[in-house]
């Protein structure tokens, strides 16, 4: 008889929230500054008409770092930053929401599924302001700009870092009003929502099928960092079309999904929906191995003191 092993879960209950928060908010910040350039990379890559600018993921990696300087990796990075607000809201939404399904289906997946998009659709609603800010900031480049909105230079200076973004707000709630901070927002949700939906049950379901295939005493902490980057490129390229509409819909100023999409593919044909996908899956691959290897760690440290010893996790 086949032994096959699950890998434990450690659940919401089992937690020491103050630890958890505290630990969580520093791997967040940890994670956002190593992978932040790709972000920003992706970000142009599915902007630009064509090959306009840059050819691939490398190539604008090196112009980037060429014309701006390692600086223009990080454009709109401190912006960026207010996301770790909705980072806390998704895990905590997660965590509940996978608690709240226990008590009518205990199926992994199933629980893995409804909570990766309930915690997506709050986390979302608290991001895209800040993404919208964030994104015309990374379209900043050195004397002109890839999008809507420019950086005006005052008396020939250049403005501070949150002068910038002072200026970028100022002008998108000019152009659009307040709707203007939530524009591309049902892209969003059609973009990462499923994208959360789908990363989960499939990182479940890899891990469980790694641990099915190695020796019992591998590390199931080795089986989770493999686990992650299978899931994330799984559900980066099941998501990147809606990915490659949501930017230009948020940067371009679009009003119309479906126009978008139908502009996309009359421009650039199929392969335009496949923009930005290597350097989607670059950023992710790292970054999910520290997340999940992190947050797997997080919920260690975050046990309850009575549960730390008390079974093998």
């Amino acid at each position: 008889m086949e032994d096959k092993r699950n890998i434990p879960i450690i659940e919401w209950e089992h937690l020491d929230k103050r630890k958890f928060y505290v630990f969580g908010i520093c791997m967040t910040m940890m994670i956002r500054v190593s992978v932040y350039p790709f972000t920003l990379i992706r970000t142009r890559l599915q902007v630009q008409k064509g090959k306009s600018l840059y050819n691939g993921t490398f190539d604008a990696f090196v112009k980037i770092l060429r014309t701006e300087g390692a600086a223009g990796l990080y454009r709109g990075f401190l912006v960026n930053t207010f996301t770790l607000i909705s980072g806390q809201c998704y895990v905590t939404t997660y965590e509940l929401t996978r608690k709240y399904v226990s008590r009518y289906n205990n199926n992994n997946a199933v629980k893995s599924l409804v909570a990766g998009g309930s915690a997506s659709l709050v986390a979302q609603s608290i991001t895209v302001p800040i993404d919208v800010i964030s994104q015309h900031l990374m379209m900043q480049r050195k004397g002109e700009s890839m999008g809507r909105f420019k950086v005006r230079n005052q008396d020939g200076k250049r403005l501070l870092v949150f002068g910038q973004t002072k200026d970028i707000i100022v002008q998108i709630f000019k152009a659009d009003g307040f709707r203007g901070f939530y524009r591309g927002y049902v892209a969003s949700l059609l973009t990462y929502i499923p994208n959360s939906a789908v990363w989960w049950p499939f990182y479940h379901f890899y891990a469980e099928q790694l641990s099915s295939l190695t020796p019992k005493d591998c590390p199931h902490l080795l089986l989770q960092a493999i686990s992650g980057p299978l899931a994330a490129a799984t559900a980066s390229t099941l998501t990147n079309p809606m990915d490659v509409v949501r930017a230009r819909v948020q940067v371009e100023g679009k009003s119309s999904i479906i126009l978008t999409f139908k502009q996309l593919i009359a421009e650039e044909g199929p392969w335009g929906l496949t923009k930005g996908l290597s350097a989607r899956i670059i950023s992710a691959t790292p970054s999910t191995i520290v997340i999940v290897v992190g947050y797997e760690t997080l919920k260690k440290l975050s046990l309850r003191p009575e549960l730390v010893d008390s079974r093998h996790w």
